[in-house]
């Protein structure tokens, strides 16, 4: 017999997602509070009337949270990393020797 640990993630009593891992239950709980706050701060707009769609903005803007954050300047894109140069001296030499080669044929 196999034992399962299962990590469940519950809101207002109704299960909303199950995980294996501990550290993605949190980080998916973590997620809904986010969306919960972002759903109360869309609500005193009143720029969003129809809750569901508020509700969607709301889980659509905390799961893209990092987007959000450089949209709003509060943190910086990485730099996108520069492809390592390699300076091979044998590269050069062999260009060279060909260079060479096609000279002494001519």
């Amino acid at each position: 017999m196999a034992v399962i640990v299962k990590y469940v993630v519950e809101r207002n009593g109704e299960e909303k997602m199950t995980f294996t891992s501990k550290a993605e239950a949190d980080a998916y709980d973590k997620m809904l509070d986010m969306a919960d706050a972002l759903f109360d701060l869309m609500g005193k707009s009143e720029l969003l009337e129809d809750e569901g769609k508020q509700e969607e903005l709301a889980l659509y803007l905390a799961q893209n949270k990092e987007e959000v954050l450089y949209a709003l300047g509060a943190k910086r894109r990485p730099a996108p990393k520069k492809p390592k140069v390699v300076d091979d001296v044998e590269d050069h030499q062999d260009e060279a020797d060909a260079s060479e080669n096609e000279e002494d044929a001519a």
